[in-house]
C-alpha cells in the first residue's frame, strides 16, 4: 500500500518515501489507519491477507481490535527464512521502472541481462532492495516484529510456522492453505 502511494507521488507517498528508503519503519498510527481503511473495501468482505503488517506489538493490538470489531477470526502465518538467504534474494531483485515487472537475478532473470523482457527498459534496483537497507530492516524485525508472534500466541490467535525457503512459492502457498484448512479456516482459490 505504501509503495502505491509513493508511485502516485501523493502527499502520503512523499511523506513516507524517505523513511522507507532509509530502511526505517513508517509510524504505527499511519500504517494502522491505512490498513483499517483498506480492509473496509468491498473486496475484503470475505477475508484478506496482510503481508508485512503488523510489524510491532502496538500494530498487532490495533489489528486484533479491528478483527474483533469486524467479526474476523484471524490466523497468523510466520514464514521462517534464514536472514542471509533473504539478503541474497532481496538484493537480487530488479524491477522495470515502466511496467513494474519484478525479476530475480537468481530465480527469474530477464532474458537479456539488465533489460525488461516486456518493454526493453533498463531494470533498476529499488532503494529498499539495497543490501544495507535490507540488513537494517532485518535488525528492526528482530527488535520490533518478533514480539508480535509472542503477542498473537498469547492472545490465542492461530499461529502457524511455515518453512519459507527451499520450495517454490506455489508449494509454500499450498502448504499454508493446507495448514489453514487444518485449523478450521475456509480456503478458496
Amino acid at each position: 500500500m505504501l509503495r502505491e502511494h509513493i508511485q502516485r507521488r501523493d502527499a502520503l507517498g512523499l511523506e513516507v518515501q524517505d523513511v522507507m528508503k532509509a530502511g526505517k519503519l513508517v509510524s504505527d498510527e499511519l500504517v494502522n489507519q491505512l490498513v483499517e481503511t483498506r480492509i473496509q473495501e468491498p473486496d475484503c468482505r470475505n477475508g484478506f491477507i496482510l503481508d508485512g503488517y503488523p510489524r510491532t506489538v502496538n500494530q498487532a493490538k490495533v489489528l486484533r481490535r479491528m478483527t474483533e470489531q469486524y467479526g474476523i477470526d484471524p490466523s497468523v502465518v510466520h514464514l521462517v527464512v534464514d536472514h542471509e538467504r533473504l539478503v541474497s534474494r532481496l538484493s537480487g531483485r530488479r524491477q522495470c521502472p515502466v511496467c513494474g515487472t519484478l525479476y530475480s537475478l537468481f530465480t527469474n532473470p530477464p532474458k537479456n541481462p539488465g533489460v525488461c523482457d516486456l518493454d526493453g527498459t533498463p531494470l533498476v534496483t529499488r532503494e529498499d532492495d539495497r543490501e544495507s537497507v535490507i540488513r537494517e530492516r532485518l535488525a528492526q524485525y528482530e527488535e520490533a516484529t518478533r514480539p508480535v508472534l509472542d503477542y498473537f500466541r498469547g492472545a490465542g490467535v492461530a499461529t502457524l510456522e511455515v518453512e519459507g525457503a527451499g520450495a517454490p512459492p506455489d508449494a509454500i502457498a499450498q502448504g499454508i492453505c493446507a495448514q489453514l484448512g487444518y485449523c478450521g479456516r475456509v480456503i478458496s482459490n
